[in-house]
């Protein structure tokens, strides 16, 4: 079970990284130095989870929204792990998948964060980290 103190310790690992209070809700978000948000929390209220309840869903709270490479990335973490990663119609048409941290295992946690701010860092900055983890450029 994944905790936001496992999401805090995996994004503030990563280079030029900081935490904000901010995001949805004024929750906790990660973002690079001046940039955009690549991880933040992202409760599910109001018309969103009515509209999960009527499916018979249920958040699962907590929930991390990550972003996503665009639609075809974000329909294939929706395919490969449909108990832990979904959307909502308010995220429609916008690069993010929401995680529910109590049924993420913590190596696929890194992963996807680890991805996330991967869109998000500076090329040069990427480029970097990726070669100090023995990741080919690509």
């Amino acid at each position: 079970m994944a905790t936001f103190d496992d999401v805090r310790a995996i994004a503030l690992a990563l280079p030029e990284t900081e935490e904000r209070e901010g995001g949805w809700n004024m929750g906790p978000s990660w973002r690079v130095v001046g940039g955009p948000m690549f991880a933040w929390s992202r409760p599910v209220t109001g018309k969103d989870l009515a509209w999960m309840r009527e499916r018979g869903e249920e958040p699962g709270e907590p929930v991390l929204a990550i972003r996503v490479d665009g639609e075809e990335a974000k329909l294939e973490l929706l395919e490969a792990f449909p108990e832990i990663a979904f959307t909502i119609p308010h995220l429609d048409g916008y690069p993010a998948v929401l995680l529910r941290l109590p049924l993420i295992e913590a190596g696929l946690l890194g992963e996807l964060i680890i991805d996330s701010w991967l869109l998000r860092a500076r090329k040069r900055t990427a480029r970097a980290w990726l070669a100090e983890h023995g990741f080919a450029e690509g």
